[in-house]
């Protein structure tokens, strides 16, 4: 069985508890965030909650496991409640990641203290183990959400940034871009394009963390 999975079985309970924390937060960080500009629509659907059950999606869950990719269920968002659209909707898309960076950089605090206070020591090593993939997934879920391909976040800010009318054009190809996000993820064109990306950010910003806690040992 494990050969068909992505990751050690020994480490699925931990991913799972992870990526519930990470998804909820993720997309509770985008209902909250269009709430607060003016936009109730997540709310009037139940999604302004920290409760994962109304923010995981099964299926998507499930292929982070097989597949080492996945989703979570997006978040609803009327961008013209917005006072200013464009504002907004960068705001509130950047929001998903930018949790899940907060989110890396608490862990990490929580692994220095563990560390500095001598508690990580009579600790047993499953904790350590799950503090160490809470940062890196949260940092995975950061780099990779801000990737410029539909369905991701980053691509939803490019799309605000740009001139109306070229968000226009890049409104009738998003289909075409949505399959091309597919077959880059699940074929070995990936490793020429998304995933040396990934690779490198993601042991970037980790480092840059650590960099910081380091300050004050």
């Amino acid at each position: 069985m494990e050969r068909f999975l992505r990751f050690p079985l020994e480490e699925i309970p931990l991913i799972a508890a992870i990526l519930l924390i990470a998804f909820t937060v993720h997309e509770f960080a985008h209902a909250y965030t269009a709430y607060k500009f003016g936009d109730t629509t997540a709310k009037d659907q139940g999604r302004l909650t920290l409760n994962p059950i109304h923010h995981l999606d099964p299926i998507g869950t499930l292929l982070i496991f097989i597949a080492g990719f996945g989703w979570a269920r997006p978040v609803p968002v009327n961008r013209y409640h917005f006072k200013n659209p464009r504002l907004g909707g960068i705001v509130v898309s950047l929001m998903g990641p930018v949790s899940n960076f907060l989110l890396a950089f608490i862990g990490m605090g929580v692994l220095y203290i563990l560390i500095i206070t001598g508690v990580a020591a009579s600790l047993p090593p499953l904790v350590m183990k799950f503090f160490d993939l809470f940062v890196y997934f949260n940092v995975l879920l950061f780099v990779f959400n801000l990737l410029p391909l539909p369905p991701l976040d980053g691509y939803r800010i490019l799309e605000d940034l740009l001139p109306p009318s070229v968000r226009a054009k890049m409104t009738q190809y998003e289909q075409f871009g949505s399959l091309l996000f597919i077959v880059l993820v699940i074929t070995p064109l990936g490793q020429y394009t998304i995933y040396p990306v990934i690779y490198t950010a993601v042991p970037f910003f980790i480092e840059s963390i650590q960099n910081v806690f380091a300050l004050f040992i």
